[in-house]
């Protein structure tokens, strides 16, 4: 292995070196998304970030176990304990079985996954194929004593585990400021504490997806699937856990409750964050009238977009970020993101192409080690793409017969390419991913289909001009809409 890889670890608030606990294996949980409604874009960034982290961890020669899960059950809206599933609430509008829902929006989610080239994990666990692991999870917190049971749904005790651990660790506040900052107990007054959180909840009469246990017919409450899936799969330490930053302050907050007030340990040694999106400066939701999907990046129907982008740009523009700043979309910086990953990708094309001399002046070696050097940082993305320019411009200067470089070279130069764009950045040549090409275009002619039948007619022809425009005729027919090259 090359170097020594360090992380930045939200529980500490620094770079540490990264030491596993049983290597060459790792075990890395990340929690994924509540399937609802389509995956937004800040969803996409964290996956890609992770697949990256995913990938070079397994190119150092890790042999790694990720699991990253499917919330389909149990996660409330406004991300507290209160209001409707948001998964059954959806079903209700629609009229539809609530695992309706749940299919329709997870094969979408994987789908979009494809689309960017993210690896699948090797567990996705869900939630309500759970459970029963849930449940004995309940009962070990309350066996522990820091949880409570009012009429039939059971709450941790924030207060009474803050005695014996340090329930703000992650977020690095205490206790007396959290309880400053937090409104009162609103329609909540069975919990004894403002910090108190469900583990489980008795469901209303009305209430779609509910399962028996020992307290009442309920359903998990939303923290509770991370702490018990993580457990069953990667055991009561791992080594990595990660997720979006916006799910720090509680959601992880309360797994590291959870697992310490169950098993007496930190779940995990390196807990890892990525930031926010935001576009044009301003933070991206769909209040303001900023956000889009990434269909809509695809095709380029947003008021916001000049034009579509192809989805390896927009992977490429993600990685040209580190995961832990803030990433601002304008159509000036994917367009040059465009560029880029042209300039990067013809480079790959023209590297066999490449003739070797019998003396070179040129050494691959330092540049090899630059790449880990940025990738050892933190997973530096930026950086290492910075390095690939440089690569890039080497790959011309001996195709333009300017510089000279010998076989030794020429091949390191070549893994280097091979080892960096395709393995660990995990991009790929869309001009040669003919065989792709159907899926993305079937993809987009159902998002056309679904606009069709919501009666949006505008985005319905906006989508067929649009393909036509880049060379595409779309045919529809009772047995559906067909595609041929123009």
């Amino acid at each position: 292995m090359q170097q020594k890889l360090f992380i930045y670890n939200t529980l500490s608030r620094k770079k540490e070196e990264f030491k596993a606990i049983d290597p060459p294996l790792v075990g890395m949980y990340v929690c994924g998304p509540t399937v609802y409604s389509d995956v937004h874009l800040g969803n996409c960034r964290t996956f890609i970030s992770f697949d990256l982290i995913f990938r070079y961890l397994t190119h150092l020669g890790y042999k790694v176990r990720y699991v990253r899960n499917i919330t389909d059950a149990g996660h409330l809206e406004g991300d507290t304990d209160e209001g409707e599933d948001k998964i059954s609430k959806k079903a209700k509008l629609a009229q539809l079985e609530p695992m309706e829902i749940v299919q329709k929006y997870s094969v979408d989610f994987h789908d979009v996954m494809q689309i960017f080239n993210v690896k699948p994990p090797s567990i996705e666990p869900t939630a309500t194929g759970h459970i029963i692991e849930q449940i004995e999870l309940v009962k070990t917190v309350l066996e522990k004593g820091f949880a409570y049971e009012v009429n039939g749904s059971v709450y941790f005790d924030v207060e009474k585990y803050n005695q014996h651990h340090n329930y703000g660790i992650l977020s690095n506040r205490n206790l007396e400021d959290m309880l400053n900052n937090t409104r009162n107990l609103g329609g909540q007054e069975e919990k004894r504490g403002k910090l108190d959180f469900a583990l489980w909840i008795k469901a209303k009469p009305e209430h779609l997806m509910k399962w028996p246990s020992p307290w009442s017919s309920g359903f998990p409450g939303w923290h509770l699937e991370c702490s018990a899936m993580s457990n069953k799969y990667l055991g009561e330490q791992f080594d990595i856990h990660g997720g979006g930053m916006d799910l720090a302050p509680t959601h992880h907050t309360n797994e590291i409750a959870q697992n310490e007030a169950a098993c007496g340990k930190m779940p995990a040694n390196y807990w890892i964050h990525t930031n926010m999106l935001t576009v044009n400066g301003q933070k991206m939701s769909k209040s303001l009238g900023n956000s889009f999907l990434p269909q809509e990046l695809f095709s380029g129907n947003h008021s916001l977009l000049n034009k579509g982008f192809s989805p390896m740009t927009v992977r490429f523009f993600m990685l040209q970020a580190h995961y832990r700043s803030t990433l601002d979309f304008s159509n000036d910086a994917l367009d040059a993101s465009e560029k880029g990953f042209k300039r990067l990708m013809n480079a790959f094309a023209l590297a066999p192409t490449l003739k070797a001399s019998a003396a070179g002046e040129i050494e691959i070696t330092p540049l090899q080690q630059r790449c880990y050097e940025a990738m050892n940082d933190d997973f530096n993305s930026p950086v290492l793409i910075a390095e690939l320019f440089e690569v890039c411009r080497l790959v011309n200067s001996v195709h333009d017969q300017k510089l000279k470089i010998d076989q030794p070279n020429l091949e390191l130069l070549q893994q280097l390419l091979q080892h960096f764009v395709i393995d660990v950045l995990g991009l790929r040549d869309e001009s040669a991913a003919s065989d792709e090409l159907p899926k993305v275009l079937d993809f987009v002619i159902n998002l056309r289909s679904q606009a069709k039948t919501n009666q949006d007619y505008a985005t319905s022809d906006k989508i067929r001009k649009g393909l036509q425009e880049i060379g595409y005729q779309l045919k529809d027919s009772k047995e559906g809409t067909s595609w041929t090259k123009i």
